[in-house]
């Protein structure tokens, strides 16, 4: 993990949504050393706040590392899962990434894509707040749901 200060706040309501414990579930799944063992939600989930600050220190051209890389996919994950539990139908997230840093997120469920994102600047990737990462998340989730609700026949296939 990066050396990324923790920031020691009391704790959020937000920690107990569905999206952040989904969120939790998918970076203890790319954990395989276990190095999460006994930390807190918070502290898990801290490589995904970036502030403006944070954003201004990381060079404009840089290569995205592996860690990031695995973020980018594990909060793409995290929405397809949450589609999932929503529509009872399987959703797919497919993320493809240059070495650069820029490319596409994709989350089709059956034929229909439910979300379709370019992504740019990744190796910057990250939310002000863990407020703002889970809107974002939901705001995906509910257009995802909205288009299965237009289209239930495609998303069947």
């Amino acid at each position: 993990m990066s050396d990324t200060p923790v920031i020691d706040t009391p704790h959020d309501p937000i920690m107990e949504t569905d999206f952040i414990k989904e969120m939790v579930k998918q970076m203890r799944a790319i954990d395989s050393y276990g190095t999460y063992d006994g930390w807190t939600v918070e502290r898990i989930l801290q490589p995904y706040i970036v502030t403006k600050e944070m954003r201004r220190q990381i060079p404009v051209i840089g290569d995205p590392d592996e860690e990031t890389l695995s973020r980018v996919k594990a909060f793409y994950n995290g929405i397809a899962v949450l589609i999932e539990k929503e529509c009872g139908l399987m959703a797919v997230p497919m993320v493809n990434l240059s070495h650069e840093g820029f490319g596409r997120a994709i989350i089709t469920v059956g034929k229909l894509v439910v979300m379709d994102r370019t992504v740019r600047d990744i190796h910057r990737y990250g939310y002000d707040s863990f407020s703002k990462m889970k809107d974002e998340a939901d705001k995906y989730l509910s257009v995802a749901l909205e288009i299965i609700g237009k289209y239930p026949e495609v998303a069947g296939l």
